[in-house]
């Protein structure tokens, strides 16, 4: 199937849904990427600063960038002048980096915050608690220049269903608390970013409202060079 084929199955799939397509670019080629975009993707996911860097100049100036691997705090000015959102943030000081950066471009960048809920010590990502320490901040208080629009996370990646829904169900219960003590007036405190190509239909059915698929639109990745 061709990549127009695939956006089009998961156009399909999220109708009637809340939920966006974030197509995944990493290892891809721009060449790939212009595909996606004739066929109507507008929402890049990249997971690394240097590679978005390099595409981002290549493609037309509508799309939506969206960082989604982690971001080291001295790599945050090579897309600050750029990228709409960051869904990796795990820590205050990535948040202040970010508002510091954006600010330098008079922009305001929009972010979420990623927890950690997977089984796995290889994924990073915030808990309740720290989360909790970081919205009460001054210093997140003082932030103008970076806007929280909700939360990000990965589940375990395991073939137990059982065991994904509830690491989803648990990202929604999160993000529910968040959203009632601390964003109850702030309607674009509303994105829920989770699933990827193996288990958005169950991110689906505990609300996600940004999947994010790759392999699943352009096939395997090719971990070689990178146009």
């Amino acid at each position: 199937m061709s990549i127009a084929d695939n956006l089009r199955f998961f156009q399909n799939e999220l109708h009637g849904t809340p939920a966006r397509l974030v197509v995944v670019t990493k290892t891809h080629p721009v060449e790939r990427l212009r595909e996606a975009y004739e066929a109507g993707a507008r929402l890049f996911g990249e997971n690394k600063v240097q590679e978005m860097v390099a595409k981002q100049p290549e493609l037309p100036a509508d799309v939506e960038w969206h960082l989604i691997g982690h971001l080291q705090t001295n790599k945050v000015k090579y897309v600050a002048p750029f990228v709409h959102t960051i869904q990796s943030i795990d820590s205050l000081r990535l948040l202040l980096e970010i508002d510091k950066q954006a600010a330098r471009h008079s922009r305001v960048v929009r972010g979420l915050l990623q927890f950690h809920v997977a089984r796995e010590e290889t994924k990073s990502g915030l808990s309740l608690a720290d989360a909790e320490e970081l919205l009460g901040s001054e210093a997140f208080r003082n932030a103008r220049h970076v806007q929280l629009t909700g939360i990000m996370g990965i589940a375990t990646n395991t073939d137990d269903a059982a065991q994904v829904q509830r690491e989803f169900r648990e990202l929604r219960g999160i993000f529910e608390k968040l959203k009632a003590r601390y964003f109850a007036d702030e309607p674009a405190f509303r994105e829920l970013s989770m699933g990827m190509s193996a288990d958005y239909r169950l991110a689906l059915a505990e609300g996600s409202t940004l999947i994010r698929v790759g392999s699943a639109i352009f096939g395997a990745r090719n971990y070689g060079k990178v146009d």
